[in-house]
């Protein structure tokens, strides 16, 4: 254990639903979801989910494209990736278990935790595909759990193909071409 993990305060979930204000807990320890993302971010993560639930819609009976929700991942992690794609039946208020697709939208404040904590949270977690949108240069990273470990697969693609395979008319095609507008 490490000095740091030895004396930094402890969080759980039960504190986490206290909290006033948008709030991640990543293996005990809190961060602040402030300040509300900007307009750009929400226009491309509007764009973002319309892409996907249009496609999904039209292909795939059990996948469902879901805005900032909480994906409990255990009594110590509430994460809240930008945009998901599941591909299961829930009803409770929030994720319980893991999804297929999460994207993260990169903005000054979250660039780190989002290449680096929410990477490596997402590969454990076994989350099949990531994407990390970065607005500044218009690029999407798409990487794919293969072997347990994420590879990249595409850079701003016009389209990718992606598997969810649960009663999906096989691979869906994504056009990404209106996410920027």
């Amino acid at each position: 254990m490490s000095i740091a993990e030895k004396y930094r305060p402890q969080f759980s979930y039960e504190d986490y639903c206290l909290w006033e204000g948008r709030w991640e807990l990543i293996d005990g320890m809190p961060y602040a979801m402030s300040p509300s993302p900007a307009r750009e971010h929400q226009m491309i993560n509007g764009n973002l989910y319309s892409i996907f639930d249009t496609h999904l819609k039209k292909h795939c009976s059990k996948c469902r494209t879901y805005m900032p929700l909480d994906w409990k991942i255990n009594s110590k992690t509430v994460v809240q990736p930008d945009l998901m794609v599941v591909c299961k039946d829930f009803t409770t208020i929030h994720l319980e278990f893991t999804p297929a697709l999460t994207i993260e939208i990169l903005s000054t404040s979250t660039a780190y935790k989002d290449r680096h904590e929410k990477f490596e949270l997402y590969e454990m977690e076994g989350v099949k595909y990531y994407l990390i949108v970065d607005p500044k240069f218009k690029k999407i990273e798409i990487y794919q759990l293969i072997d347990k470990k994420y590879q990249p697969v595409a850079v701003t693609p016009d389209s990718f193909e992606f598997s969810f395979d649960n009663d999906c008319d096989g691979p869906i095609n994504i056009n990404f071409t209106g996410a920027w507008d």
